[in-house]
């Protein structure tokens, strides 16, 4: 055999052993198209939608640290004026970390649109121990809305400053279950009818009779005026707010907000929960209140903010605060904090807290 020949057969065996293994190959699969999210812009920055849903999701929160100091620092632990008067302030510092988680959900259906809301709040104050609280777990077909919410009486009239301790000289006890209905005429009118549990020993309900908070706001571009009133069915009271928005300026805006309730049923101590004047929709004492204050933004990234408030039991605070973002979702605020009773001896008390908070 000549080397020629020897070649060819060579070759041709390489062929053959190539073409055997070729149909051996292992044939790999094309790959699934990838699902990605999608971005939902109806009811805002930062919802999706669920994959598989019509649902939009938005998730966020907050962490913030608080650091309080001086007399001030009461307010952290809901203490209240009586005991500023009896001594009972605070002589070093009063801290709290805090992780709050919120969602949001909303779907266009054909009663309208079916949102919800959560938000859990993960606490660590001084020493411990951690502390976990459900703070608000609603549902919204339109505007019929069920859960755990704030009480309409604080929230649809709106809070009394930008303020840390807007408290000192408290406006409304917020935690309730409820049912309520809000209505939007889209004229800046709307109003809101709420049915609400309250919370703690003297505001829980205690029979089948729930409290009732009503309330009316018109919004304009000058600002806004809000009127709200409430039943206590527990001591048979009536409290309630009026307040005035105004848009003075770009950079200033202000706020005075007035309060009057009836307290005779709260203030007889025959009754089985003695409330000693004080209720869930009137928390202040005396029978009226006042707060007033507003916000002044220096550009950006800096806002002076500030409340007085007083009681015609002469109870008397102020607070002001400067409020700086440092880079966006990222602010600190810095606050000085007083309070005196003109009519007690000792009463006055100044502190302040300092809160550096992250939100997102």
């Amino acid at each position: 055999m000549n080397i020629k020949s020897l070649l060819l057969g060579s070759a041709a065996a390489l062929i053959a052993v190539s073409g055997a293994r070729a149909a051996d190959a292992v044939v790999v699969a094309e790959p699934e198209p990838a699902e990605y999210v999608k971005i939902c812009d109806v009811y805002g920055a930062g919802y999706f939608y669920i994959p598989g849903t019509e649902t939009c999701l938005r998730i966020g929160g907050y962490i913030r640290y608080d650091a309080s100091f001086g007399d001030g620092g009461r307010v952290l632990d809901g203490r209240t004026a009586t005991d500023v008067q009896d001594g009972d302030v605070q002589d070093t510092w009063k801290k709290n970390a805090r992780f709050a988680l919120k969602t949001w959900t909303g779907q266009e259906t054909e009663l309208g649109t079916l949102k919800t809301y959560t938000e859990t709040r993960f606490n660590y104050p001084n020493g411990g121990p951690s502390s976990v609280s459900l703070n608000f777990a609603w549902i919204q077909l339109g505007g019929l809305r069920v859960g755990k919410d704030e009480s309409v009486y604080d929230s649809f009239i709106g809070y009394a400053g930008n303020v840390v301790q807007d408290t000192i000289i408290p406006y409304g006890i917020k935690d309730t279950n409820l049912i309520s209905y809000y209505f939007d005429a889209g004229n800046g009118f709307s109003a809101v009818v709420s049915l609400e549990e309250g919370s703690g020993a003297i505001g829980t309900i205690d029979s089948y009779v729930p409290h009732v908070v009503g309330g009316v706001k018109y919004n304009g571009d000058w600002g806004a005026i809000t009127g709200v009133v409430a039943y206590d069915s527990n001591y048979e009271e009536v409290a309630g707010k009026v307040r005035l928005d105004v848009n003075a300026t770009k950079e200033l805006t202000l706020f005075v907000m007035a309060g009057y309730g009836t307290d005779d049923n709260l203030s007889d101590a025959s009754n089985a929960i003695p409330a000693n004047g004080v209720g869930f929709y009137k928390p202040w004492t005396g029978n009226f209140a006042v707060w007033g204050g507003g916000t002044y933004k220096f550009n950006s990234k800096t806002a002076f903010n500030a409340q007085v408030s007083y009681t015609d039991a002469k109870d008397f605070a102020v607070a002001a605060n400067v409020a700086y973002t440092i880079v966006p979702g990222y602010t600190i605020t810095g606050e000085v904090d007083y309070y005196d009773n003109f009519d007690a001896d000792d009463s006055d008390a100044i502190g302040g807290i300092v809160r550096f908070q992250r939100s997102f």
